[in-house]
């Protein structure tokens, strides 16, 4: 507790992580708000609804990088501005909408989310020492998990009681307060003593895009799948079992373990290896499937959950420290990237896994995915040369390379 201490102590950060969760929530519900206006409000298939969630997260994902590269070009308040608008004109707009209309506008508003997610993770890599880093990521992996609970349960229990166009609104007006905070708050996203991003230049991707960045990128990719895969075989296995009303549960089981495990990690003297980390969690996910009631399904998903938020805290730390500070925007907005097609690519490859197969065989091929990536992942960083990594390290004091993605000797377990 020491380390969280230390790390809400940091000025600004309280507020960041506050104003950022608030946001997130809003953003993991956006996709359920607009599929629930796509079916109540529109009165349309299930599968059109569809179609509106994956043109908002394809742009999401081909936005990301792009996000990014402007901050680190014009900064934060330029891209807050350009994100923040379009939101404004596209949630007030959605109920005036034709569907075709409507998908187009979803692509774009995916396009110019704002990013809330990514300038976190920039910020908590200038705001911290390489000591607090972990910490600081293990709370804002805890604040993804509680944003994952929190905001689609609590838009399904506003469309029960509300119209779909409030609700739309609602989304759209705290993501649009989350952006107008965060811009308020005005982060830093450099490190003192490092150079300015703007005035330093950008380093060539041959610099830094290398084995190291590839191989936390494959294994950001390999942790979202599992977890998109890991959703759906929940379903598949209750109703088989007659008892998908207990999804829910069995759900929220699973996110709140997944909060203690990264209160867990962050305390952890030691930091673990990424691939590691994302083995372990395919080990633990593949046989949950051998659990066919829902009672045994809260206890069997509980070590993928102690699991989930140290591996993507571990990501993005990993991510902060391969990249330099000229190009960190860029680089987290990758990680958004390769997490989002984690999230599309999960689905549909477990789905095919339940159909040919059984429930549990949604468990076995979301567990095996990661592995593999994990293995990847482990390959290319190895294959990683310290001088390459060093080359794309920013010049802080106490910064370290990657060249295995974990612990290096000169990291101390009593560091904190």
């Amino acid at each position: 507790m020491i380390r969280y201490r230390q790390v809400l102590a940091v000025p600004g950060m309280a507020p960041l992580l506050g104003v950022s969760l608030l946001a997130r929530a809003a953003i993991t519900a956006d996709v359920m708000a607009l599929t629930l206006y796509v079916v109540l409000g529109l009165d349309m298939s299930y599968a059109a609804a569809g179609g509106v969630a994956a043109a908002l997260t394809a742009g999401v994902a081909l936005g990301g990088p792009l996000l990014g590269r402007v901050i680190d070009r014009r900064g934060l308040r330029t891209v807050l501005l350009a994100t923040v608008v379009p939101q404004v004109v596209f949630w007030l707009s959605v109920p005036i909408l034709p569907y075709g209309i409507l998908l187009g506008a979803a692509f774009a508003a995916g396009l110019l989310m704002v990013p809330v997610q990514q300038v976190t993770r920039q910020a908590i890599a200038a705001m911290t020492t390489a000591g607090q880093r972990r910490a600081a990521f293990a709370l804002e992996a805890v604040q993804g998990d509680l944003s994952y609970i929190v905001g689609p349960s609590v838009v399904i229990l506003c469309a029960a009681k509300l119209s779909p166009n409030v609700v739309v609104w609602a989304v759209g007006a705290v993501i649009v307060a989350g952006g107008a905070g965060i811009a308020l708050l005005n982060p830093p996203l450099c490190a003192e003593g490092e150079a300015d991003p703007g005035a330093a230049g950008r380093p060539p991707r041959r610099e830094w895009l290398g084995a190291g960045m590839i191989a936390v990128l494959t294994m950001a990719f390999g942790a979202t799948m599992l977890l998109s895969g890991v959703d759906l075989a929940i379903v598949a296995t209750l109703e088989e079992a007659g008892q998908v009303s207990w999804a829910a549960v069995v759900v929220a089981v699973f996110g709140m373990a997944s909060v203690a495990g990264g209160l867990i990690y962050g305390a952890l003297p030691r930091p673990l290896p990424t691939w590691l980390l994302l083995g372990l969690l395919g080990l633990v996910t593949t046989p949950v499937g051998l659990a066919h009631t829902w009672p045994w399904l809260c206890v069997a998903v509980v070590g993928t959950g102690l699991l989930t938020a140290p591996t993507l805290s571990a990501v993005a730390d990993a991510v902060s420290r391969l990249a330099p500070a000229g190009v960190r925007g860029e680089a987290t907005g990758l990680q958004s990237s390769a997490q989002s097609a984690g999230f599309a690519f999960g689905t549909p490859i477990v789905g095919v896994a339940i159909d040919v197969t059984v429930p549990a065989g949604g468990f076995a091929a979301a567990g095996l995915a990661a592995i593999a990536a994990a293995l990847i992942g482990r390959l290319l960083s190895h294959r990683s040369p310290d001088r390459g990594l060093r080359s794309a390290t920013p010049l802080v004091p106490g910064h370290r390379t990657l060249s295995h993605l974990g612990p290096t000797p000169s990291e101390g377990g009593g560091r904190g």
